[in-house]
């Protein structure tokens, strides 16, 4: 066992010691991800098909223990719009009951998979495969919204994709058209409150404003309070739920579909934060701590729990750096659920819906799915069976095949391109853990420039996974330096989707610069034309260089606006 490969991130900092500096920041940014988690919560959990406080408890839960136990230094836990496609047909089969008890088994698989270190490995799940149930899901949710976008009187609503639009034929003439407006008028708030600031996010801008006006006004649109009454401001005591073999026996497919897709998710989220700050989780560890998350929340009454990409952005954004602020976040979320109770109840359902959508088509990647039609076609055949085994018949299947699929694709590939040399000299030269952050090894990195690392094989979707975390936080930088020491290799797929990612940035104005790639990849660079496209002058061995590159780019830019 690797020394420190259980040890929690939180442990080896406070050892390290975190400066007073560093701890302001983290409890702003834990205040801000906290104020932008508020109605994710509320909504993952009424779209689940349980009541809101759920969503706010396992918030409250996952945030605490994530960040205590967790192998990242900036993972933000809780709720996610991946569980919402199993978590509402657990519900509608099983109960909430059932869903509780599906819960803790997830949670306690998830342990397990840490301590036999799956964490290894599940971090190589094939892009086509994520892209397929992803896409699959977002379709899912923005079905399952069309009830409260419409406001129609729909009693129970089925957990099938096609039954639900059969039912939502028969509904179509019941509109509430206030229930309509309200909802478009949140998701234009969430989608452009950003060119007004970006200091405050549009979601909690269309809540506070539609919750006002519906309240003020008396307008007829059905809220939290009509639908399911007041918000407990407490968490309950731990009770465990009865349990029985037939019980266990029925739910042990959702639990482990639903321990696959936490596992899966909170890993993809560790890997975008290690190369938006540097740093390198341990994989292990973070499920371990997912784990316990899970049972924790199961056992207080919430729901299934996982890393949240968009949430752990924000907390980067925002200048988080260690696991402070998802404590912070955590403590802000449950002050919220203690005083505000009596106000969040008045929230109208038709605005969660609209916030649902908008995070639906974030979640959606439609530019990719698209974009994969042009890959090896083998590829298609993943990302197709993957999205319509989701929409039409089961989440849980759809992984399985998809799978088994992508591992006879990955097999076949690998046996006509395997060959045997010694790399023992380019991986003796990578950290265990890699604690240092950019701002630790280098001396200054120029405002106007992000840097980026690029941690294993691009193989399959890292670099799309790094645009969308730009675009995610509305950031244009002038240079974007992408370092590829820890990349052993880079296939078709990744050299696709890098160049499309670069074709974009520079359409927008920014320069590319890429550092410490090794010699297989740059020829692999040089035979798509990468040199060509990217200038030859910014492609460098070495980080310090190509920060140099970056800074005389900047200067010349800036005497160029002098003399002008």
């Amino acid at each position: 066992m690797k020394k420190g490969e259980f040890t929690p991130k939180f442990f080896t900092l406070l050892k390290a010691g975190i400066t007073r500096k560093q701890l302001s920041k983290d409890v702003m940014a834990g205040i801000i991800v906290g104020i932008v988690a508020l109605p994710l919560a509320i909504a993952f959990a009424i779209a689940s098909g349980v009541s809101p406080e759920k969503g706010i408890i396992t918030a409250v839960i996952a945030g605490i223990v994530v960040s205590v136990l967790g192998g990242s230094r900036v993972q933000i836990g809780g709720p996610t719009g991946a569980f919402i496609v199993i978590l509402y047909a657990i519900v509608q089969e099983h109960g909430v009951n059932g869903l509780t008890i599906a819960t803790i088994m997830a949670g306690f698989i998830i342990m397990g998979m840490g301590f036999i270190k799956l964490g290894n490995y599940l971090k190589f799940i094939p892009y086509p495969l994520i892209i397929g149930f992803t896409s699959g899901i977002s379709l899912i949710i923005f079905s399952s919204q069309i009830k409260d976008l419409f406001g129609m009187p729909i009693e129970s609503l089925p957990a099938d994709f096609v039954d639900q639009w059969v039912v939502y034929g028969r509904h179509f003439t019941q509109i509430n058209w206030v229930a309509f407006t309200v909802a478009v008028a949140t998701i234009l708030i969430s989608l452009f409150f950003i060119r007004i600031t970006a200091k405050l996010p549009g979601s909690i801008i269309a809540i506070i404003l539609s919750t006002a006006v519906v309240y003020y006004f008396d307008l007829p649109v059905e809220t939290i309070e009509t639908k399911f009454g007041e918000i407990p401001n407490s968490i309950s005591m731990p009770a465990f739920p009865h349990i029985d073999f037939a019980i266990i026996k029925s739910l042990i497919q959702p639990a482990i579909a639903i321990a696959l897709l936490g596992s899966i998710e909170s890993l993809l989220s560790a890997v975008v934060a290690d190369g938006m700050i540097g740093g390198r989780h341990r994989s292990n560890m973070e499920l371990v701590a997912q784990g316990t998350a899970n049972i924790f929340s199961g056992l207080l009454g919430g729901i299934p729990a996982t890393g949240a990409i968009a949430r752990t952005a924000t907390n980067i954004k925002n200048g988080g750096r260690t696991p402070i602020s998802g404590i912070v976040h955590a403590i802000v979320l449950l002050l919220i659920m203690l005083l505000m109770a009596p106000v969040a109840k008045l929230i109208p359902l038709s605005c969660l819906a609209g916030i649902l959508i908008v995070v639906a088509w974030h979640m959606g990647e439609w530019h990719h799915f698209i974009a994969l039609f042009k890959s090896n076609k083998m590829d298609v055949v993943v990302l197709l069976t993957t999205f319509f085994l989701t929409v039409f018949f089961d989440l849980i299947l759809a992984i399985e095949i998809g799978v088994i699929l992508s591992s006879f694709i990955f097999m076949k590939r690998m046996s006509e391109a395997t060959s045997i040399k010694n790399t023992s000299n380019f991986l003796a030269s990578n950290d265990s853990f890699g604690d240092r952050l950019f701002e630790e090894e280098l001396s200054e990195i120029p405002k106007d420039v992000l840097l980026y690392e690029i941690n294993g094989p691009l193989f399959f979707g890292a670099s799309q996974k790094f645009q969308e975390v730009i675009t995610d936080l509305n950031q244009q930088p002038k240079i974007l330096i992408l370092r590829m020491r820890n990349v052993p290799f880079i296939d078709a797929t990744g050299i696709h989707r890098l160049k499309e990612i670069c074709r974009q940035l520079q359409s927008k104005g920014t320069t590319i610069i890429i550092s410490g790639a090794n010699h297989e990849v740059k020829m692999e660079l040089l035979k798509a034309n990468m040199y060509t496209m990217l200038n030859k002058y910014n492609i460098y061995d070495d980080i310090n260089r190509a920060i140099e590159r970056a800074k005389n780019i900047l200067e010349a830019e800036s005497q160029g606006k002098r003399t002008s």
